[in-house]
This record gives structure tokens, sequence and C-alpha cells, in this order.
């Protein structure tokens, strides 16, 4: 069941928001590299927005490399953060109407190809960020909303590695849509640690310069991937289907 374009624009509006409102603080030098931003509380009062979209501004802005989530400790600015604009949130929009097949076959093709260039052109400091960011998404599988930022950080990471700008560019607009799709059903995930392990495999294939065990990784765990989000949304489905007759019922009875 597809979700109602209302809900969707008012969701692109407040992560928006979001996303506009912390550029601004980094650009007037109230929020420089390495300051972490304030509690969520807090922070969502001064915007007028709940807590829960403050969340998904913030998830974004993490997943984009812009915000560094570090797990029990809080959110920082990330140093040397790369530049926001509103068309990076635009473009996400535009791709809502991709299907979720279609987006998978652009990462077969794409990421593949990117673990690969990445296994013979990454350096010590991208091996260095997958590393981090493996072991950030073992601490966080009993936290899927969470993990999601360093799974999609991961992807960002081995783009940023294939030593190729032009095809990181292309990654990068998937990138907000993956994270945007993702956090819809990632909560309804029963595989994260075997995820987790997924990409510790590519993250060693990289590691040790094998691009064709890096390429097949890479595939082996988009395909998992995919079946995973299949089953994930066929639940949400399921128990909106479960959820309808009880409210007819509540409506019904609220009549009599």
């Amino acid at each position: 069941m597809s979700k109602d374009p209302e809900l969707v624009n008012d969701e692109v509006h407040l992560t928006t928001q979001v996303v506009n409102h912390i550029r601004t603080l980094i650009e007037n030098g109230s929020l420089r590299a390495g300051d972490k931003i304030p509690p969520e509380r807090e922070f969502a009062k001064d915007l007028k927005i709940s807590r829960a979209s403050l969340r998904a501004g913030i998830g974004y802005l993490a997943a984009m490399g812009v915000l560094n989530v570090r797990h029990g400790v809080g959110t920082f600015v990330a140093d040397g953060p790369p530049v926001v604009s509103k068309s990076s949130l635009s473009l996400m929009g535009v791709l809502h109407g991709f299907k979720p097949w279609q987006l998978f076959e652009a990462r077969l093709i794409l990421e593949g190809s990117l673990a690969a260039l990445a296994a013979e052109r990454g350096k010590e400091e991208h091996h260095s960020a997958l590393a981090e960011e493996v072991a950030e998404m073992y601490a966080t599988v009993s936290d899927p909303h969470e993990y999601l930022i360093h799974d999609v950080r991961f992807h960002r990471t081995i783009a940023e590695a294939s030593g190729n700008p032009i095809l990181a560019s292309l990654m990068e607009t998937i990138t907000g849509t993956l994270y945007d799709e993702r956090r819809k059903t990632v909560e309804r995930s029963r595989d994260l640690k075997q995820s987790a392990e997924m990409h510790r495999e590519i993250y060693r294939a990289i590691r040790a310069k094998k691009a064709v065990e890096a390429r097949d990784a890479m595939e082996r765990h988009l395909r998992m991937a995919e079946t995973a989000q299949v089953n994930e949304r066929a639940m949400m489905s399921s128990k909106r289907a479960q959820q309808k007759p009880r409210r007819s019922k509540m409506a019904e009875a609220a009549k009599a």
C-alpha cells in the first residue's frame, strides 16, 4: 500500500526544515566541526517539531556525512562537513517515485563496480573509515535506525574509495533515497547481525585488495538486502490490513 502523498510531502518538508536549520548553524559558526548538537528534546522544541521528525532530519544528515553519530555518546558535527544544498533534498523528493526493485537494480550495477574499484584504489584512510562503520553496525544491531546511519555511511565511503568522483556523485544521488526508503521499514528488520557480517566481508575484501571478491560480496549483500526489505514491506502491509477492521469496529461502536 502506497503512502499518502500529503504525508510524504509533510515528511520531506520537515526533514528539509531540520537540514536547513543545521546547515545555517554550521554556516554562521554556531556549530563547528566536532561540536555536539543540542539535546534532542531541546532541539525539537526550538524547531517546533516532533522528536520523530527531528530524528529523521538528523538521520539524513548523519547518513550524508554531515553529522557523526557516536553510539552511546551523542551526535556531533563531522570534521570538514560537505556542503548540504537544498537540491539534495529536492532530488530525494523526485526519486520518491522510483520503485524499490529499480533502486536495487541500479545499486547492483553501480555498487558492485564501486566495491571492485575501492579494492584496487582504496587508501588506508578509507579502510579505517570502513572498519569504524562496521564496528558501529555491530554495536547498534539492537537499534535499527542508528544501524541504518552507519550502513549508509559504509556505502558512501566505498564510493569515495573508488577514486572516481563521477561514480561517487552518481552514488550520492542514490544515497538520499536509499536512506529515506530504508528508514520506513528498518525497524522490522530481523537480520541486522547477518547484515553486519556481510558488510564486514565486503570490508575485508576491499582491505585485502581483492577486487573480484569485493564485487561478489557486495552483490550478495544487495540481493540479501532486497529480499529482507521485501519481507519488511510485506509485514507493514499485513499490519495495516489487520488494523483497518479494528478501526472500522471502533467507528461503528462510536456511532451506536
